[in-house]
């Protein structure tokens, strides 16, 4: 037990700091350098030192220059149409389907994951059409905004995903290869959102009322228009990062300047748009990197403290098996997704957790997946939901309503994690295929 005793200050001054409601990457260095001060009794001095090294090699990582770009290729998309072409394009593919419309927050929510990398951003973009439009035509409101809430959330775990790029930096492991295998997952968890609206659907036909519009020949010939700039996305930077054109880091690059162009062939670039998107990037960008370069000043703390070692040793000191354990990180996970986003669940439970998962026999690509699927169930959970607060501030619905609309949604996340572990070839099969 004496070995835990780091532990034990660590995690009282991770609910002190993190309590007051202060800056998570100010909560985090604080944490750092009072545990450094008051277990190992280290002067001021000589943390700033170690401090300042670690800062001055995470902000020089080439891998950590996607981010912005895909948050900046976010922002652009979210502030044209191509969102509008979106739903027009999805619309008649859906009509036929049990559930129709609300099948676009899914199928939505999907599509634009594959070029945005953000859940938030996800949510906004596929909500600000969607929710408007299934509200006037008489959709169940709770389907319609749960469904959205946990779709928005794909956007963490299909790539490119901000998320996996902070794992891959962290957990040292290929980022081609974690985008790869959170393909499938997230196409398994789309097809479970859609299968549960199906049932409720055939169940209830008025959570879903016909729009008594046929779509015309013409306007299935419009589809392939409308969803045409998003496709064109998907194809450049997937293309481009799985055929080993280019790194995740120059796709994104490619990625901004193909949105652009696009922007400009469709006569919507101004000079206002183009520094509105640099600006909303530059802000989250900032937020991103400076969390995660305070997350690995306390991970290179928490390493001088030993407590991933010993942590590790307590817990395999239980004996757990390889399912016990997940399911006991699992709950864990969930805990830490009621009071943290997602980054900064990450890089504070990476340096503990990936040990135990790598000594129980997980590979660190599918334990990645799993990862970014905890986080993504704390994106609907109160009171740190991200996507619950953009769902409220675009319509107005208490955040406790739109947290029980999006309760079916965590637990089908729940059992899409539960197939995963059973089937890990879902996540490591097209890694494998692409690159050996």
């Amino acid at each position: 037990m004496e070995a835990l005793y780091p532990a034990g200050i660590v995690g009282i001054l991770i609910f002190i700091y993190l309590g007051l409601g202060i800056w998570v990457f100010a909560g985090l260095l604080l944490v750092a350098i009072s545990s450094l001060m008051l277990v190992l009794g280290m002067n001021i001095d000589r943390i700033g030192t170690i401090a300042a090294n670690i800062a001055y090699r995470y902000a020089s990582t080439w891998e950590l220059a996607a981010i912005p770009m895909f948050i900046w290729m976010g922002e652009i998309i979210f502030r044209t149409d191509i969102s509008n072409r979106l739903f027009r394009g999805l619309a008649p593919v859906v009509e036929h389907l049990p559930g129709r419309l609300l099948h676009t927050n899914v199928l939505g929510c999907t599509l634009f994951a594959a070029v945005s990398g953000s859940s938030a951003a996800t949510a906004a973009t596929v909500g600000k059409i969607t929710t408007t439009e299934l509200e006037q035509r008489g959709y169940d409101r709770s389907l319609a905004l749960g469904s959205l809430a946990g779709a928005g959330s794909l956007g963490l775990l299909i790539p490119p995903s901000i998320v996996m790029i902070v794992y891959g930096i962290l957990a040292e492991v290929s980022i081609s290869r974690l985008f790869a295998a959170g393909i499938l997952p997230g196409l398994l968890i789309a097809f479970l959102y859609s299968g549960y609206i199906m049932i409720r659907c055939l169940a209830n036909p008025g959570f879903a009322p016909p729009s008594g519009v046929r779509t015309t020949l013409r306007g299935y010939l419009h589809i392939g228009l409308d969803l045409a700039p998003i496709l064109i996305l998907m194809a450049i930077v997937l293309g481009a990062i799985y055929s080993g054109i280019a790194t995740p880091s120059e796709a994104a690059a490619v990625g901004v300047a193909t949105a652009l162009v696009l922007t400009i062939l469709m006569r919507q670039l101004s000079f206002g748009l183009f520094l509105e998107t640099l600006m909303g990037a530059v802000r989250t960008s900032c937020m991103v990197s400076i969390i995660l370069i305070a997350a690995a000043v306390l991970s290179t703390a928490m390493g001088y403290l030993h407590l991933p070692s010993n942590v590790a040793e307590a817990i395999a000191a239980l004996n757990l098996s390889p399912f016990a354990l997940l399911f006991v990180l699992s709950i864990f996970y969930i805990v830490l997704g009621l009071f943290l986003d997602g980054v900064s669940i990450v890089v504070m439970s990476l340096p503990i957790t990936l040990p135990l998962a790598v000594q129980a026999g997980f590979d660190p690509i599918w334990f990645g997946v799993y990862l970014v699927i905890m986080v993504e169930m704390g994106q609907i959970t109160p009171p740190v939901g991200f996507n619950l607060f953009v769902l409220q501030g675009m319509t107005g619905v208490p955040i406790g309503k739109i947290a029980w609309y999006s309760l079916p949604f965590f637990f089908l996340m729940a059992l899409g994690t539960a197939i995963l572990a059973v089937f890990p070839e879902i996540a490591l099969w097209l890694p494998r295929i692409l690159y050996g």
